[in-house]
């Protein structure tokens, strides 16, 4: 049974087409996974089907929804729909979530608005679904702020499937998320095609698309350049460019040379330049929990210390001690005293929450570009290094998808020439192709300027293929006792 059928979906701004013709259909029981580079068009074709585009850019095409018919371009005729025919799960938790609720109340709301439950009803059915996330009790209580990247994201995903829709769009449901849970958000996704539901899933990470299976539509440039069976397309690709980006993946990379030098009886730091970030005995939780129990760490300039674990065992706390933005609970952090305040800087996970939102992108890069005396050359250049296109600094952060606007947090970033970067998931929002080109900038910003690097990724082999140093964190959110004391990182193995 057909449950969507699209035809000749289009997007422009301007005289710029973003999304050329697109035509699927979404069928009970079949999930389509739609697949690409960062800016290839994936969100921008699941926000014409769900009529929620922004505003200045213009959209053609038709929309079948069960018996109801729609032109994309009479976005208000899609609104009844929403929760009850067609939900979205976005791409950022954190424009999806109130500020002001709790995790529970969130969606619990939903239940009882959409689907008329009672308040107490509500309440349990809140609590079953958050529970099936991984996310304990004291977790639902908390709001969005306190929560981790991960954690905010499979709130999200409750709620948005709290009203029962048959249809969900999944936009990157899984980013930011380490292997395990990626896996549980994908199972729970598809437990819905069981009873009926249809699933079409937008993603630049080929195992999710594995995953998910069904049928796969592969984009490049707002246009398709392959679609078909999930398995054969990832097996036995036909378009180049479908090559190009299952050969990117972090599985594939071939290590850094100065990562491969290390080997495990060697001490990697001995071999480098001095600790521009030092910690003894160090201790660090957050929401009255210890996460992490008296480790040692040396951070030094011309090195890469990678960090990986599942979310919320604390890897962006560490992080944040390290910068002297959060306090630890015990031990000791130096930072070298001859380095001004703007030398040790952070890289967010979510760089949506980084930008002032009522600023042009271009006004953003110019006044840091003055303050820390980098010219507008030095924007250009990075801009043509990171492959964005010069014509999105004349739009608001909103206006830009979440791919290009990370590759703009580092720019920002790159524009001070910090000498120590805390990394936290700086490519969680790329395309294997974007990620491979992110990570060797941010390579070479280390080989070449000296700087040193905390690197911080749910991917392992990102981290053995790319990190000197790396100390995994094995607790998952949840766990009741911290990370084992005395832990310490290790070289990695040539």
């Amino acid at each position: 049974m057909i449950l969507l059928e699209a035809d000749d979906i289009t997007v422009s701004d301007g005289p710029t087409t973003l999304l050329q013709p697109v035509s699927l259909t979404l069928e009970a029981g079949t999930p389509l996974v739609v697949l690409g580079e960062t800016g290839s068009g994936k969100s921008l074709l699941a926000q014409a089907l769900m009529g929620t585009l922004p505003p200045g850019l213009a959209t053609s095409g038709r929309v079948t929804l069960g018996t109801h018919r729609l032109e994309t371009a009479r976005a208000g005729r899609f609104r009844p729909l929403w929760g009850r025919e067609i939900a979205v799960l976005p791409q950022e938790p954190w424009l999806s979530l109130d500020p002001l609720m709790r995790a529970r109340a969130q969606v619990g709301e939903t239940h009882r608005l959409v689907r008329a439950l009672t308040a107490a009803e509500a309440r349990r059915q809140a609590e079953t679904d958050l529970a099936r996330l991984g996310l304990d009790p004291a977790a639902t209580q908390r709001y969005p702020h306190q929560l981790s990247g991960g954690m905010a994201q499979r709130v999200a995903i409750a709620a948005a499937r709290a009203g029962g829709a048959r249809i969900v769009i999944a936009d990157e449901p899984t980013k930011g998320l380490d292997a395990a849970r990626r896996d549980d958000v994908a199972d729970l996704l598809l437990q819905e095609l069981g009873q009926g539901g249809g699933l079409l899933v937008i993603t630049h990470d080929l195992e999710l698309a594995q995953r998910i299976g069904g049928r796969l539509m592969v984009l490049r440039q707002g246009e398709v350049v392959e679609a078909g069976e999930t398995a054969r397309v990832l097996a036995a690709p036909l378009d180049r460019y479908t090559r190009a980006l299952i050969a990117a993946d972090p599985r594939h990379w071939t290590p850094r040379s100065t990562a491969a030098s290390a080997t495990a009886s060697t001490t990697a730091s001995t071999s480098s330049g001095p600790p521009v970030v030092s910690a003894h005995g160090l201790t660090v939780g957050r929401g009255g929990r210890t996460l992490i129990d008296r480790v040692d760490l040396d951070l030094r300039a011309g090195r890469i210390f990678g960090v990986t674990g599942p979310s919320g065992c604390g890897k962006s706390t560490l992080g944040d001690v390290l910068l002297g933005l959060v306090p630890p609970l015990a031990g000791e952090v130096r930072r070298d005293g001859g380095l001004p305040a703007t030398a040790f800087q952070k890289l967010y996970q979510d760089p949506v929450a980084a930008f002032p939102r009522r600023l042009r992108l271009g006004r953003t890069l110019a006044d840091v570009a003055r303050r820390h005396g980098a010219g507008a050359g030095r924007i250009d250049a990075l801009l043509e290094r990171l492959g964005l296109n010069p014509v999105l600094l004349e739009r608001l952060p909103d206006a830009v998808s979440g791919g290009e606007l990370q590759r703009l947090a580092l720019l920002r970033l790159l524009l001070v020439r910090p000498r120590f970067i805390f990394a936290d998931e700086p490519t969680s929002r790329l395309d294997p192709i974007t990620q491979a080109q992110v990570i060797q900038l941010l390579c070479e910003t280390v080989e070449q300027d000296g700087c040193a690097v905390m690197l911080v990724s749910h991917d392992a082999m990102l981290i053995r293929n790319t990190a000197d140093e790396r100390l995994a964190l094995g607790r998952p959110e949840g766990a009741a006792e911290p990370q084992p004391a005395g832990a310490r990182p290790e070289p990695v193995p040539a």
